[in-house]
C-alpha cells in the first residue's frame, strides 16, 4: 500500500478507517491510492449510513477528486440499495414466519390484520414494506392465533380480542 500521510490529525493511514476524522478522509480521497479507496468502500459497505459514509458525502460536497468522486458516490448508492433490499427481504421472511406460526390461512391472517390477501402477499414477498405498527399487529395476531391452538383455529374465530394482551373482550358483560 502506498504511504499516505495525514497532517494535523492524530491517526495514521494504517488505523481503521472508522477512526479517521473527516480531514483524513478528505486526504485519502484526494491523494490516496486504490488501496485507501477500497478501505473506504469496505467501511461504507459495512455501514452505508454510518459516519464514514456521511463524512465521504460531506467531503464530496465541496471536493470533487477526478474519478474518485463519482466512484465513491456510486459505492454509497449501491451499498444503500443492497442494504435496503436485504432489510426488505428480512422483513418479508419475518412476515412469512409469522403467517406460518399463526397456523392461519393467508386469507384469515390478512383479515385479522386488517388488510387484503393480495396486500399481504406484497408484504410477504418484500415488494412492499409494512409500517412498524402493522408489523406489531402481525406479531400480536400470530401470537394470539398460536395460543388458541390448532383445534380452535380449525373451528374459526371472529376476533382475537380475547387472546391479545391489553385488549378488551367486547362481549364481556352482555348476557342478553
Amino acid at each position: 500500500m502506498t504511504e499516505l500521510i495525514f497532517r494535523n490529525v492524530d491517526v495514521s493511514s494504517e488505523d481503521p478507517v472508522a477512526e479517521w476524522p473527516i480531514e483524513a478522509i478528505q486526504t485519502a480521497l484526494e491523494r490516496g491510492s486504490l488501496s485507501h479507496w477500497r478501505r473506504l468502500g469496505a467501511a461504507i459497505q459495512a455501514q452505508p449510513w454510518g459516519r464514514v459514509a456521511r463524512n465521504v458525502e460531506e467531503v464530496l460536497a465541496y471536493s470533487r477528486p477526478y474519478g474518485v468522486a463519482k466512484t465513491m458516490e456510486r459505492v454509497i448508492e449501491q451499498a444503500r440499495r443492497d442494504t435496503e433490499a436485504a432489510e426488505r427481504m428480512a422483513v418479508a421472511a419475518e412476515i412469512q414466519r409469522l403467517i406460518e406460526e399463526s397456523g392461519l390461512t393467508r386469507h384469515a391472517f390478512a383479515s385479522h390484520i386488517g388488510t387484503s390477501t393480495s396486500r399481504l402477499s406484497t408484504y410477504a414477498t418484500g415488494k412492499v414494506t409494512p409500517s412498524a405498527a402493522l408489523m406489531l399487529r402481525m406479531r400480536r395476531v400470530s401470537e394470539g392465533a398460536a395460543r388458541l391452538g390448532p383445534e380452535r383455529r380449525v373451528q374459526g374465530f371472529g376476533s382475537l380480542a380475547g387472546v391479545l394482551p391489553g385488549r378488551v373482550r367486547i362481549a364481556d358483560g352482555f348476557d342478553e
